[in-house]
């Protein structure tokens, strides 16, 4: 008789979870708190919105890999690809856009609608015999010694007005269901889990701007549009509607300030160009931003992530992460992909795979974790820096010319390659280390030279200039690759 398996999250990730079992013969039976979201009828909690996703490589990969055929082909299909990053800004006084790619040989990150994923995922779940749905499940208790956990059914009333509670026998509990997991809530009672929760200042209010009167995109399609503004944010993705997802990115004294003066319009005309009224009207804008909800961004690293061979935590309710890198929905598909690869590795000791999991992937979580919180500096500062884009020039020179170092950006690696996270960023650090010493050897020798010729018969203004220059060209080559220690 197949072993049941109870997926508690109908999300993105854990319904790939439940897809990755259904397909390994498991009776999987998927648990949600919300209702069905593929019902017309069900209206989205604020909660439940998200940042519009950027399918990378490893989320790619990790769909592909579930054995159901074109199941990877049905979700690009309704992807929109996004070659690099499109800067808005004013430079002495004039609004620009400036556009930078993502990668040398043309790659691309996928714009896609979150909503749009999961119903997709959804029905091939549905068509699958060996899968059961529970939606508007709430999870109250779960005991992973005797395998049994506990529900409150919230179409089903008891007598006493109050939400029927179910009992439910399980071999394997996934628990998928987000950054507040009950999941993780009741795996901390059987196991000592460290634990670390971090709320950052900063808040996101999502904004949606239409297509064109002509039905067009208002701004070029292809790319992450960007207003960095150091302390604030605004970004839009494409959609194939021909419209685009919209956030602002500020801190909560920004947000509190705005909802007090009510100035938005003022403030989005400051700091971000070319926004009002080209994209958004000014009404609009002030509708969008009282209606839509400012949402806080939560980051949370745990370990480990299951207990013996009755329970594991994945995506968000192991590891949820600020969106600055586009990685933390690719970041959660690709558990589902590592842990099924242990699973398969030892089918006869379910232990042994999951001890093996939390043995290896939170060290991969946390590392990203760490990176998408730094990445807020470079998408709303660093982007604009002359430095930041010599770097970058050099990086993308070596990969292309001399790619037989196996030379790459760290970006490159992160977004379009499956290598452990962990290891990208000792590759990075290696990397950095390299440049430092060329780049300080440089200098020297640049130093060296200066003051020879000096004691040889002296320079004249226009030698001395050159020199200097040739120094702060080093000096500054020096501080570029120290933005990777």
């Amino acid at each position: 008789m197949p072993e049941k398996v109870i997926v508690v999250g109908a999300g993105p990730v854990g319904s790939l979870a439940a897809l990755y079992a259904a397909a390994r013969g498991f009776d999987v039976d998927v648990y949600e708190l919300r209702p069905d979201l593929r019902d017309p009828e069900t209206t989205p909690l604020n909660f439940t919105k998200s940042i519009n996703l950027a399918l990378s490589e490893r989320g790619i990969n990790s769909l592909r890999k579930t054995g159901l055929p074109d199941l990877a082909d049905d979700i690009l299909s309704a992807t929109f690809p996004m070659y690099g990053r499109m800067l808005h800004m004013r430079k002495n006084g004039d609004y620009i856009r400036a556009a930078q790619a993502y990668d040398a040989r043309g790659k691309s990150l996928l714009s896609l609608d979150r909503a749009g994923l999961n119903k997709t995922l959804l029905d091939r779940l549905e068509s699958l015999p060996n899968v059961t749905f529970h939606f508007n499940h709430k999870l109250t208790g779960a005991d992973f010694k005797k395998r049994l956990a506990w529900f409150e059914h919230y179409s089903k009333a008891s007598e006493s007005n109050r939400p029927l509670e179910i009992e439910v026998p399980f071999d394997f509990m996934i628990g998928a269901d987000g950054a507040h997991s009950a999941a993780r809530f009741h795996l901390m009672k059987f196991i000592p889990m460290s634990y670390q929760q971090e709320y950052i200042d900063k808040l996101w209010c999502q904004f949606h701007v239409p297509p064109a009167p002509n039905g067009d995109f208002r701004i070029p399609p292809n790319y992450l549009h960007i207003w960095p503004q150091d302390e604030a944010m605004f970004i839009a993705l494409p959609n194939l509607d021909k419209s685009f997802t919209s956030t602002l990115f500020l801190n909560r004294d920004g947000f509190s300030a705005l909802d007090a003066s009510g100035k938005v319009v003022e403030y989005f005309q400051s700091k971000f160009p070319g926004v009002v009224p080209d994209l958004i009207t000014a009404d609009e804008l002030r509708k969008q931003f009282a209606t839509n909800a400012h949402l806080p961004l939560i980051s949370i690293k745990c370990s480990p992530y299951h207990f013996e061979s009755s329970g594991v935590i994945v995506g968000d309710a192991a590891h949820a992460m600020v969106p600055f890198y586009g990685q933390g929905m690719n970041t959660g598909l690709e558990d589902v992909r590592v842990l099924f690869e242990f699973l398969d590795q030892y089918p006869a000791d379910r232990a042994k795979a999951l001890a093996k999991y939390s043995e290896e992937r939170p060290a991969d979580a946390h590392t990203m974790n760490d990176l998408a919180l730094r990445n807020y500096q470079e998408m709303a500062s660093d982007v604009k820096k002359p430095l930041y884009l010599l770097r970058k020039w050099i990086e993308e020179t070596l990969d292309l010319y001399v790619p037989t170092s196996g030379w790459a950006t760290q970006y490159s690696r992160v977004t379009f390659s499956n290598m452990r996270y962990s290891e990208v960023q000792q590759r990075a650090q290696q990397q950095a280390k390299v440049l430092n010493g060329v780049m300080g050897a440089t200098l020297v020798t640049i130093l060296g030279t200066g003051f020879l010729f000096a004691r040889s018969g002296g320079l004249g203004r226009v030698k001395m200039g050159v020199l200097r220059g040739m120094c702060w060209v080093a000096r500054r080559g020096v501080e570029i690759v120290k933005g990777y220690d």
